[in-house]
Order: structure tokens, then C-alpha cells, then sequence
């Protein structure tokens, strides 16, 4: 293993970000999703994640299975809220500029498409990896990280494969985000085109220069690997140096190209718009690799197990959540996105799961109010 590695040149990115000026002041600031109907009370958070009256009724509500038990089994809705890392950014202060497609490559799209079957997926291992945040409110930075590793090995041909560290990001990512307390996609885009992420994988790597700090935890009851998430944890330190004294911090600093969102404001919430952005975040993971998406998180979806998700408007939403979207295809007539979770392999369909394409589920193709699919490409050599 070593930091750094070869970069190639690649065009066609959208215009540069520029992070807004301080003068003296703070950035900012990102605020929850109370205005958006996110669940704050504090009586309703002590409730079960997961229950039986809620099983229930998705039993009869839903054509996807939901598990029993399952991934927030013995912990209160208030511990699984805490994983919903996503903040708003209210005035769109730190929104990406989109990226423009032309006719073309909005036609050359095909029907499904799945990285990890893809030719180069035995090469880049990272196609198929899922990862866990603990019990962090760092999806934000997992859902960015991911995406950006996939890129750097797709769009090199497998030359460059080393994992972006997600420890990095959540500690010392500081551009309006708040490390377990949430932050946003688009700033770990620019935090890594202009400052740059080290090298690290998960907890107990020692591969790279700065692995995750925060030990998985239960997702499943049945668990015997892992402790229950519950509780909060505070923000790991950010070191600015690696963990093995044999790597230096900033040789392992690897920067990214410009950044971008994949839809503009024009692709809103309407079906049409919801539709055409679909498309544009189709043909951006199959043409440059996995992108990042936003989502907003209900109840139910702590307990999916295997199918299509939609949310069954039987239950609040809790709030934002980031993830690494990796394809999509169509099952049993139904469109829907292939998406990796940061919940790890116990949860979910081996930590994956599909949910709804083309309708904005739960704001997923929504670039006013999340801030949209975003993505970003390799830097040009200097």
C-alpha cells in the first residue's frame, strides 16, 4: 500500500464550486428538517424503532418485506435518528452547479445496470463493499466517500483502488458540517476537490492512513458480532495524522476534480421533473460510476428486508439520509434504484436495497430540497 497514486485527465465537468466566504464570520449554518415534518418529539423518539403494531400494517400496506426482527431491533426511534446524518441546507448556500447532458447520452441508457457485475467490479473491490457508520450521524460523509472510491477505480480503469477515508471527512470536514451531528454531500465534494481525503477504510483496517475509529454496531437482533446502536457518540478528533506512523498525512491526501449535481432545479418535484432527473442519474452512473444520493428516511424503512421500498406513509419521517446509488433495474414491473447502504451487511439485502425510481420516493431525485444526486470526476494533472 501507498498514499497517492496516479490521476488521469477527464473532461467534461460542470463549473467549479467555491465555497462561501467567511470575512471573519461563520459559515452557514445547516439546520434539521423540523420544517420539512421530520419527527422532533422528544416523547415519540422513546418510542421502539421498530414494532409490532408497525409490522403490522406493512404486512397489508406494502408489496416489499419488512423483517422480524430487524435492523433498529431494541433501540428507541431517538437512537435510530441519530444515523440520519443529512442536514438542510435551507438556502442552498452550498448547492453544487449541475451538469449539463446532452440528448445522446440521455438516450444510451440501459434498461438495468449493476457495477458489481460489472467487468472491472473483480478489480475494483470497493463496488461491492458496504460499509458502517456506528452509531454517527456520518452518512453524509460514508454516502460521498464511497461514491468518490468507486470513481477514482472505474474511471481509471482500475489503475488507482485506494478507499477515501471516511474519518477523515466526518473529523475534519469542516466546511458547515458537524461530524456526527450530520453534514451535507456537496461540502465533502468540495472539502475533496480543494483540500483533499487521505486514504482509509473501515474500523480495524490498517491498510490506509486513517481508518474509521467507531466500531460497527448491531443492525439486526439476531446479531452476534456486533454491540446494539444505541446512545450517542461524539465526534472522533480529526487526527491530521495517519494511524501508521509509516504513512504521512498529507502525502495520503488525494484530491478530487470538479464536483456537480446530476439535476438542476428545473428537475424538481413534479412527476415530470422527478422523471427527467431519473434519467440524468441513470446515465451518470452508468457512463462515470456510483453517485451520491440523499433520501429522506421514515419509520418503516427501518425494518426493510428484501424488495422495492416505498415509504408507506404509515410512519414519521426522521430525517436525512446519504447513500451510495450503484444502479438500477426494474423488478416485477416496478423501476427502482440499486442502493448501498452504511448500515453493514447484516441489514437490508446484505446491506443493499432497491427503492422506488422515476417518482421521487422519499425526495430521492429531488434537487431543491436535498440538494440532489451529486458526483464528481478525477482531477486533471497539474
Amino acid at each position: 500500500m501507498h498514499c497517492g497514486g496516479l490521476v488521469f485527465v477527464l473532461g467534461g465537468a460542470a463549473a467549479q464550486f467555491a465555497v462561501p466566504e467567511s470575512n471573519g464570520f461563520a459559515l452557514p449554518k445547516l439546520t434539521d428538517w423540523g420544517s420539512r415534518g421530520q419527527l422532533k418529539d422528544p416523547e415519540a423518539l422513546k418510542q421502539p424503532a421498530v414494532s409490532t403494531s408497525l409490522l403490522k400494517d406493512l404486512e397489508e400496506a406494502v408489496s416489499w418485506k419488512a423483517a422480524v426482527p430487524s435492523r433498529f431491533a431494541n433501540v428507541t426511534l431517538g437512537d435510530a435518528q441519530r444515523q440520519m446524518g443529512v442536514l438542510q441546507d435551507a438556502d442552498n448556500v452550498y448547492a453544487l452547479p449541475s451538469r449539463e447532458f446532452t440528448a445522446e447520452e440521455l438516450a444510451n441508457v440501459p434498461e438495468s445496470f449493476d457495477w458489481r457485475e460489472s467487468p472491472i467490479a473483480a478489480q475494483c473491490s470497493s463496488l461491492s463493499e458496504i460499509r458502517d457508520q456506528s452509531n454517527c450521524g456520518s452518512c453524509w460523509a460514508f454516502g460521498s466517500v464511497e461514491a468518490m472510491t468507486d470513481r477514482r477505480c472505474v474511471l481509471s480503469n482500475a489503475s488507482v483502488s485506494e478507499h477515501l477515508s471516511a474519518q477523515d471527512v466526518t473529523s475534519c470536514d469542516h466546511l458547515g458540517d458537524l461530524g456526527c451531528s450530520g453534514g451535507i454531500p456537496s461540502t465533502v465534494y468540495t472539502y475533496y476537490e480543494l483540500e483533499g481525503i487521505v486514504t482509509g477504510g473501515n474500523y480495524g483496517d490498517t491498510s490506509g492512513c486513517y481508518a474509521y475509529e467507531l466500531p460497527p454496531c448491531a443492525h439486526h437482533a439476531n446479531s452476534t458480532d456486533y454491540p446494539t446502536c444505541s446512545g450517542e457518540v461524539r465526534t472522533p478528533k480529526c487526527a491530521r495524522a495517519c494511524d501508521d506512523t509509516q504513512f504521512k498525512w498529507d502525502e495520503c491526501k488525494i484530491k478530487g476534480g470538479r464536483s456537480y449535481s446530476i439535476c438542476d432545479s428545473n428537475d424538481g418535484t413534479t412527476t415530470d421533473g422527478a422523471t427527467q432527473c431519473s434519467v440524468k442519474m441513470a446515465a451518470e452512473i452508468y457512463q462515470n460510476g456510483p453517485i451520491t444520493g440523499m433520501f429522506f428516511v421514515h419509520q418503516d424503512f427501518l425494518s426493510y428486508s428484501s424488495g422495492v421500498y416505498s415509504s408507506s406513509k404509515l410512519s414519521p419521517m426522521l430525517g436525512g439520509h446519504a447513500i451510495k446509488i450503484l444502479g438500477f433495474g426494474i423488478e416485477d414491473d416496478t423501476p427502482y434504484w440499486l442502493v448501498a447502504n452504511s448500515w453493514n451487511e447484516e441489514w437490508g439485502e446484505n446491506g443493499y436495497f432497491k427503492i422506488l425510481r422515476g417518482s421521487n420516493e422519499c425526495q430521492i431525485e429531488d434537487p431543491v430540497i436535498n440538494g440532489g444526486p451529486v458526483a464528481g470526476l478525477l482531477p486533471r494533472l497539474s
